[in-house]
């Protein structure tokens, strides 16, 4: 874990948001997709899913999920052409740990 690059990455009201979605994902992004191929909200959001949600540009989504995911923050599943963000929980609460007692 290293503590600046989350900082960083929790920086953004954007990247937070993310965060605050892929908490819950189910009040966010609808399952029915996932469902019609196998798969559930369990595996992380589509990228594509949470642009829509953000309504910001594909390029700029795509850019501020692989800085969470360098913060470890993030965990990406690649399905075929697919890729599904999930929260890292044992980084963030580890991180939550840091900040509990370090600071």
């Amino acid at each position: 874990m290293e503590p600046s690059l989350i900082l960083k990455a929790l920086s953004n009201e954007t990247r937070r948001q993310i965060l605050f979605w892929l908490k819950h994902p189910e009040d966010y992004f609808d399952e029915t997709p996932y469902l019609e191929q196998g798969l559930t909200l369990k595996i992380g959001a589509c990228v594509s899913d949470i642009q829509e949600q953000s309504g910001m540009a594909q390029s700029v989504v795509s850019s501020y999920l692989l800085m969470m995911q360098k913060a470890g923050l993030l965990e990406a599943e690649r399905v075929g052409k697919w890729t599904f963000y999930r929260r890292n929980e044992k980084t963030i609460q580890d991180f939550a740990e840091y900040i509990r007692n370090e600071l």
